[in-house]
């Protein structure tokens, strides 16, 4: 199946991806839509990748060693402990994922899009139109352009979800993530904390997790993020999906992620929090939702605009890759795109149900049941693992 004309309503990770995907697909007229105007590289915040995942995205073609990235090996819980520095060490369990940058690795990817791919930064769609054998795009400064199909991957707000299923509504979890990154040269101590470990530091109603990612000039920088109950004066309009961007936090969100941290983490993993400067922070309430098709009609979904999953589940841009390249194999095997598209609707729509599944299990388990941490040990700590992932899915789904 070769021609045909394919817009991309998003050009983040799950964008790009996909944008490569319909090429090597066969689609000749390609057309990425991204609202946001200026450079999405600059977004600094970490993601990590399964070593597994990584080598099947690396023979499918989506990644490869030149994106910089840090090795992990072990995950190491730790809980407060009087003054011991860094609390006691509950166990520590294998933990082989390799760790990024998601600017670096936006850039990456970015430059693989080939230049025939039109890429209109500042440019929102806000309508689609669907007929029997096209659709009709329409942006917020008026234009209007008709495709053969069109791929959502405009994240989870996506207008491309809205209108292929707009049933579809995200549920506020309860909690929230507040993320940070830094410079590691403001590491206190940095040799108390291995390279190659990724840290639990568990409390009771939350947890903070923590690694270090490439800052994609050579060196390193300090990631990590905070899930616990938001202060009762918050000020977020939780009925809908909404974040708070570095630099833009209220005083009493602040001052609660201090306050866990203070209380509730072992020293050194709690002065990390004060070590974050306020425009490197930010707010994320966990919501989750996934769509009951990946493809209607003429419309696609891809990464957040299909599936949101809590961050718990280490899979989100894993996830977002792995639908591209699905993407990319049913259209190099179908006859027709309603083949095509079905095909990848009963290849992903699945995959999606059991992350979200996955993420609510870690939330229980992590934040709203979390259990007693203090009385916990090594085998305890891997028995009650192997009770949050029955399904074996953190890290990201196989691919199929």
């Amino acid at each position: 199946m070769r021609g045909g004309r394919v817009a991309v309503v998003g050009g983040s990770v799950a964008g790009c991806a996909a944008a490569l995907a319909a090429h090597r697909g066969g689609a000749e007229g390609i057309t990425v839509y991204e609202r946001a105007a200026g450079q999405l590289a600059d977004r600094g915040v970490g993601l990590a990748m399964h070593n597994v995942r990584y080598a099947e995205l690396e023979a499918a073609g989506y990644v490869d060693a030149s994106m910089p990235w840090i090795q992990l090996t072990r995950r190491s819980w730790y809980v407060r402990d009087g003054a011991a520095p860094l609390g006691r060490l509950v166990g520590a369990l294998p933990f082989p994922f390799r760790t990024y940058n998601w600017g670096p690795l936006w850039r990456e990817l970015r430059a693989r899009v080939p230049q025939s791919v039109e890429f209109r930064a500042g440019t929102a769609v806000d309508r689609l139109d669907v007929t029997g054998h096209e659709v009709r795009l329409s942006t917020a400064g008026g234009g209007t352009e008709r495709f053969d199909f069109v791929v959502g991957a405009d994240g989870y707000r996506s207008v491309v979800r809205t209108a292929a299923c707009p049933e579809v509504g995200p549920a506020y979890a309860g909690y929230l993530a507040w993320r940070g990154a830094f410079p590691a040269e403001r590491l206190p101590d940095s040799g108390l904390w291995p390279v190659e470990d990724c840290v639990y530091a568990v409390f009771a109603g939350g947890h903070a997790i923590i690694y270090r990612i490439p800052d994609g000039r050579g060196g390193h920088r300090v990631n990590w993020v905070l899930y616990g109950a938001p202060p009762a004066d918050h000020g977020l309009p939780l009925d809908s999906p909404t974040s708070l961007p570095p630099g833009t936090l209220t005083d009493a969100l602040r001052a609660r992620a201090l306050e866990i941290a203070d209380t509730q983490l072992a020293p050194y993993w709690g002065r990390l929090m004060h070590l974050t400067a306020p425009e490197e922070l930010f707010v994320q309430p966990m919501y989750d939702f996934t769509a009951p098709r990946y493809a209607v009609g003429r419309l696609v979904l891809a990464g957040d605009a299909a599936t949101v999953a809590r961050p718990h589940t280490g899979g989100g841009a894993v996830k977002a890759l792995q639908d591209a390249t699905a993407l990319e194999s049913a259209l190099t095997s179908a006859a027709s795109w309603p083949e095509a598209l079905a095909a990848y609707d009963a290849g992903r729509s699945a995959v999606g149900r059991t992350m979200v599944d996955l993420g609510r299990s870690l939330g229980r388990g992590l934040v709203q049941e979390s259990p007693d941490w203090r009385a916990m040990d090594g085998p305890g700590l891997e028995k009650w693992w192997q009770q949050a992932d029955g399904s074996g899915a953190f890290g990201g789904r196989k691919l199929a």
